[in-house]
C-alpha cells in the first residue's frame, strides 16, 4: 500500500519537520509512491498547490491525493491526482533503508530473472519492466511503461511513472498490495476479491482503473 503524508497547519513548521526526517534518513521516500492527505488542512489554507509543487521539488513521488477541498485554487495541474480512489489509503510500515535496483543503461525496457524480496525498489523510468519471478509483499516495481510479472505479485506495482496512460500492468497472480497507473491507483481494499489470485491485467479507462483476469 502507499505511504501517506498528511500536512498540517501551519504548514512551514510541517515542512520543516519533514525536511528534519529526510536529512535524518535521506532514502526514506527513494521510489516510493505517496499519497497526501489534505483533509487536515482549513478550507481556508492559501497555495495548496504550492505545498504539492513543494513536496514535488523534494523528490517525493505523488501518485494521488485524499481530501482536497473544492474551493483551493490552482490545483488544475495536479487534476490527475485529485481523488484517483474511492477509499483512503493506508500508512505501510516499512523499514527506512531499502536497497533499490535501478537501471542505468539506455535500453526501453529491463528484464529481471529473479523475484524481488521484500524491502526492494524496482525503478526503470524509460520503459516497461519484466520481472521472471514474483514480486514480495513490501516490495515495489516501478517503471515508464508497463509492467509485466511472471509470478505472484504481492507488493506494489506503479506503471506509467512519466504520464503514461496507455502503460499496463500484468501478472500471473494477483495478491498485490497496490496498483497504480499514470498516477491513478487502487489499493488491496478496492480490488474485487474476485480477483485475487488470478492472472490479471489493468489498464486505464479514462481517469478509472480496469481490472480483468488473463484466463
Amino acid at each position: 500500500m502507499a505511504l501517506v503524508l498528511a500536512p498540517e497547519s501551519p504548514l512551514p513548521d510541517w515542512l520543516d519537520a519533514l525536511d528534519a526526517q529526510v536529512a535524518r534518513s535521506p532514502s526514506f521516500f527513494a521510489g516510493r509512491p505517496v499519497v497526501v492527505d489534505l483533509a487536515a488542512l482549513p478550507r481556508e489554507q492559501p497555495d495548496v498547490a504550492g505545498l504539492l509543487r513543494s513536496l514535488h521539488a523534494r523528490g517525493i513521488r505523488i501518485i494521488g491525493t485524499e481530501g482536497a477541498h473544492p474551493s483551493w485554487q490552482g490545483l488544475e495541474a495536479w487534476a490527475p491526482l485529485l481523488a484517483n480512489s474511492a477509499r483512503p489509503a493506508r500508512p505501510l510500515d516499512v523499514p527506512d533503508e531499502r536497497p533499490t535496483v535501478q537501471a542505468t543503461a539506455e535500453s526501453t525496457s529491463l528484464l529481471l530473472e529473479h523475484p524481488v524480496r521484500s524491502g526492494q525498489s524496482v525503478v526503470f523510468e524509460k520503459g516497461d519492466v519484466t520481472i521472471v519471478g514474483s514480486v514480495a509483499s513490501g516490495a515495489e516495481v516501478i517503471a515508464g511503461g508497463s509492467v509485466h510479472i511472471y509470478g505472484t505479485l504481492r507488493g506494489r506495482a506503479i506503471a506509467g511513472l512519466a504520464g503514461n496512460g496507455r502503460a499496463r500492468i500484468f501478472c500471473r497472480r494477483l495478491e498485490a498490495e497496490l496498483l497504480a497507473i499514470d498516477g491513478v491507483y487502487r489499493t488491496a481494499d478496492d480490488m474485487n476479491a474476485d480477483l485475487r489470485g488470478r492472472a490479471v491485467h489493468a489498464w486505464l479507462a479514462g481517469k478509472s482503473m480496469m481490472l480483468a483476469t488473463l484466463d
